[in-house]
């Protein structure tokens, strides 16, 4: 499959690549570093990164303003977003040839072409994988932006290779990459810097969750609290895992309240929850995944339906 992917590359000018909504550093790394590999390789392409930008990922690169008229003739690449319903930006299905490059399972098989391999730590390291076959074959070039950003990416959905997602292959990846030019130190702490309000609301999550007896946690920030703190809902994502390491926590929830819809991040130590996570228009990794509600009766909705899981497993 990385052939083809290779092959199909080479026989388009124009090329954009996409990602999800609420993106991550896996997220930014795969489909920027993407773009940079190409770029590097086939200068003469017009490379693309697509989507709204966060602002809470400048450190990591920013996106690319196109407009309808560049997807006519273009191959689309979608990377790290296992539905369609996740995808950013809305003229993905305008171009000529689309390829999925996922490390999530395969719940809605969209494109053309795809490669999924949920045993991959992240897409990012995916894309190192398309680099090596295409060094092999084609005599590819990595530069050291590229290598930055795969290894963000591997970071950032290996929990700083803490998951069990982490495997022999993934450190094997990070040691090619830390070999390219690239501040490990600064990038590190660009990706975790926690300033004074977040650590604050952190504290305030210790203290205000709820548990059940068989370990389901949640706790729910409206606009209030976010006020309260002076966080922004896009910050809270750096404080899902909080609650990770609570003792006794089987699967948790957050739930933040935005201007139009409150965003559900849920988390597992067992229980598979991307398959509630799909019921609300989300999904993601089995033990990692996110949604969206309307409202604070749904909220009530998966918390039981949390508790089910947890009392099941």
């Amino acid at each position: 499959m990385k052939r083809q992917i290779i092959d199909t590359i080479e026989q388009y000018e124009t090329i954009i690549i996409h990602r999800h909504v609420r993106p991550d550093p896996d997220a930014y790394g795969s489909q920027v570093g993407l773009k940079e590999l190409i770029k590097t390789n086939y200068p003469e392409k017009k490379v693309y990164a697509a989507g709204m930008h966060d602002n809470l990922l400048t450190y990591l690169a920013v996106q690319d303003e196109i407009g309808p008229e560049e997807y006519k003739n273009a191959l689309v690449i979608v990377t790290d977003t296992g539905n369609t319903e996740r995808i950013d930006a809305e003229y993905y299905e305008k171009g000529d040839f689309l390829i999925k490059i996922d490390h999530h399972p395969n719940v809605d098989p969209y494109g053309d072409m795809r490669w999924v391999d949920t045993e991959s730590s992240s897409t990012s390291e995916m894309i190192y994988l398309l680099f090596e076959e295409g060094e092999k074959h084609f005599g590819w070039k990595m530069s050291d932006a590229c290598a930055r950003l795969l290894f963000a990416g591997i970071v950032g959905d290996t929990g700083r290779f803490l998951f069990p997602s982490a495997t022999v292959r993934t450190f094997e990846i990070a040691s090619s990459l830390i070999k390219y030019d690239f501040d490990r130190t600064k990038l590190y702490a660009e990706m975790y810097e926690e300033d004074r309000r977040l650590l604050h609301l952190k504290g305030y999550i210790y203290q205000q969750f709820t548990i059940d007896e068989n370990g389901a946690a949640f706790i729910k920030i409206d606009k209030s609290i976010l006020e309260k703190f002076d966080v922004t809902a896009s910050e809270t994502s750096q404080l899902v895992g909080s609650l990770g390491d609570v003792k006794g926590i089987c699967a948790w929830v957050i739930f933040v309240e935005e201007d139009d819809q409150i965003r559900v991040r849920l988390r597992s130590k067992g229980p598979i929850i991307n398959q509630l996570a799909a019921e609300y228009d989300g999904g993601g990794h089995p033990l990692a995944s996110g949604a969206s509600i309307y409202s604070w009766e749904k909220a009530d909705e998966v918390i039981g339906k949390l508790k089910k899981l947890c009392a099941e497993k």
